[in-house]
């Protein structure tokens, strides 16, 4: 998100900004993810969130003064507060990447922090894309940002600019999926046409990330990566495509990596 040049109190303060910027979306889009989950889920993830985001607000002034804390706080806050999977899916996966930033945020610690969280919710969740969960919108975006670093060569700004447009086409790719995974996929066929609350959220987070990132580092970001995205203006037609909305369902009780708990 950054680099070395700036200190890690500097850091700390922005990803302290970044969650509470969180926070605040979380809560304004309560309702839309609470609708979108009602469809295919407890009708929860809406609460759940902007609980677990209300907690670790609370708890940001007890951090230290260095980036890998406020982050592992914020993933024990939400481990503590949101209820069913969505807790250990998104807080549990913070804790564990947060060690990747033991030298600070530098485009290197986080490409290696955004590959173990996705990491670790694929192994939390047991999913993996096109399993209509939050892995839709990480994986196009973990991979667009490790390959704007390291291969494109581009700024953190612009990669994670990059990162966020990935992530809305993430989620709109789960739309017409069939869902394999968590209660979404006891539907059968009716969570086709419903798009998916955890991957929704994702994008949320991705996208307040990338706005205070934008207030702190220098460099261009494409307009459409910047747009706010509201949930109920994303496609929701039907692909016609037999292999996303394929037959298998699994009805195991692995944690859904979603926000349908």
């Amino acid at each position: 998100m950054t680099d070395d040049s700036i200190d890690l109190e500097t850091q700390a303060d922005a990803v302290r900004e970044a969650v509470r910027a969180a926070d605040d979306r979380i809560a304004d889009k309560k309702a839309s993810l609470t609708e979108l989950d009602s469809a295919i889920g407890d009708a929860d993830h809406g609460a759940n969130m902007t609980r677990g985001f209300g907690k670790a607000t609370e708890q940001l002034e007890e951090t230290d003064d260095h980036p890998a804390d406020v982050v592992k706080t914020t993933g024990v806050a939400l481990v503590s507060a949101v209820g069913g999977a969505s807790g250990p899916l998104y807080g549990g996966s913070l804790m564990k990447a947060s060690q990747e930033l033991e030298d600070g945020l530098t485009p290197e610690t986080t490409v290696a922090f955004a590959e173990r969280y996705l990491e670790t919710v694929e192994s939390r969740g047991k999913a993996s894309l096109g399993d209509k969960t939050m892995v839709d919108a990480l994986t196009p975006a973990v991979h667009t940002y490790k390959k704007s670093i390291e291969v494109d060569g581009c700024a953190p700004l612009e990669a994670l600019g990059k990162a966020v447009d990935a992530a809305r086409r993430g989620v709109e790719f789960t739309t017409p999926l069939r869902a394999k995974k968590g209660r979404a996929s006891y539907l059968g066929w009716r969570s086709v046409g419903h798009q998916d609350p955890g991957a929704t959220s994702t994008l949320i987070l991705l996208e307040e990330l990338l706005a205070v990132a934008t207030e702190h580092l220098d460099g261009e970001v494409d307009v459409d990566a910047e747009a706010e995205v509201d949930p109920e203006e994303l496609e929701t037609s039907v692909a016609d495509d037999p292999e996303a909305t394929g037959e298998d369902v699994s009805t195991s009780d692995d944690l859904p990596a979603d926000g349908g708990d």
